[in-house]
C-alpha cells in the first residue's frame, strides 16, 4: 500500500504550470495509492471555504473527483489556508485534520504536522498564529461578509510576508528542542511536516533512540511528494514518481 504527503503547494492562478502538475498527479498515480495527506498551504491564500478566487473551484472539483475515485484524502490547514472548516471537506470528500495528528505507517506511530508551531524561536509569529488561528477568532472573522473578510486576508498576508523578508533564516526555520519536545508528548521517533519549505531527511537520536523529521518541499520553485511504501520513505519530483509508478 502507499500513502502519499504533500505540503505547500500554494496554489494560484499566478503558477498554472503547478495547477496543471496537481491536476495530473490526481487524475494519475495518486489513485494507485490508498491516501494521500495534504499538510497545509494548499493554497496561496484562503479567505473561507466560500472563497471562489479562481482556480479554486477547480481544485475543489479535482477533489473531489480524486476521493469518489477511491482513494482516502487528509487535509491539514497550513498558515495560509487556516480558515478551511468541516465544509471544505465534505465539499472534497475528504478529511480535515487537526495539527499533531497521530497515524500509523507500517507498524510505526507517526506524527504529522503543519510545522509552523515548530519555528518557536519566530515569537512574534507564535503569537499572531494564536490569535488568528483559536476557533473563537476564525469564527468571529468568518462573520464578515466575504469581499470584507478577503481584503483583510490579503492585507493581513501582505504583512506577514515583508514581517517574514525581515527575519534570518534561523528565526524562521524549527527548532530542534521544540521538535524533540513535541515528539516525546507523543511518544514517536517519526515527524513529517512541511512549512519551512526546506526539504530534507534529518536523523538525530532522542532518548538514545534512532528519530527522524521528514521535510516535505514546497511547490513554488519545484515540488514534492513524500511517497510511503513497502520500500520506506522516498522524498521525489512529482515527474520523478509519476515516472516512477
Amino acid at each position: 500500500m502507499t500513502t502519499l504527503f504533500i505540503s505547500d503547494l500554494h496554489l494560484c492562478a499566478e503558477r498554472p504550470g503547478k495547477l496543471e502538475l496537481f491536476k495530473t498527479l490526481l487524475q494519475g498515480s495518486a489513485r494507485k495509492a490508498e491516501s494521500l495527506y495534504i499538510l497545509g498551504d494548499l493554497f496561496e491564500a484562503w479567505a473561507g471555504d466560500d472563497d471562489s478566487t479562481p482556480p479554486h473551484g477547480e481544485i475543489i472539483s479535482e477533489l473531489a473527483a480524486y476521493t469518489q475515485s477511491g482513494p482516502k484524502l487528509f487535509i491539514m490547514r497550513g498558515n495560509r489556508d487556516y480558515l478551511m472548516s468541516q465544509r471544505f471537506a465534505e465539499m472534497t470528500g475528504g478529511q480535515l485534520l487537526v495539527d499533531e495528528t497521530l497515524i500509523t505507517l507500517d507498524g510505526e506511530k507517526v506524527l504529522l504536522m503543519h510545522g509552523d508551531t515548530l519555528c518557536s524561536e519566530d515569537v512574534k509569529y507564535q503569537v499572531f498564529r494564536r490569535i488568528v488561528n483559536n476557533v473563537f477568532s476564525r469564527n468571529v472573522f468568518m462573520l464578515f461578509p466575504y469581499a470584507i473578510r478577503s481584503e483583510i486576508w490579503h492585507k493581513i498576508r501582505g504583512a506577514a510576508k515583508k514581517s517574514a523578508q525581515k527575519k534570518s533564516e534561523d528565526i524562521i526555520d524549527v527548532s530542534q528542542s521544540t521538535v524533540e519536545k513535541v515528539m516525546k508528548k507523543h511518544h514517536v521517533l517519526c515527524l513529517i511536516h512541511g512549512h519551512t519549505h526546506r526539504q530534507a531527511a534529518h536523523e538525530f537520536k532522542i532518548d538514545g533512540q534512532d528519530a527522524k523529521r521528514i521535510v516535505l518541499g514546497d511547490w513554488i520553485q519545484e515540488d514534492c511528494v513524500l511517497v510511503s511504501d513497502k520500500d520506506g520513505f522516498r522524498l521525489l519530483r512529482i515527474d520523478e514518481y509519476l515516472a516512477y509508478s
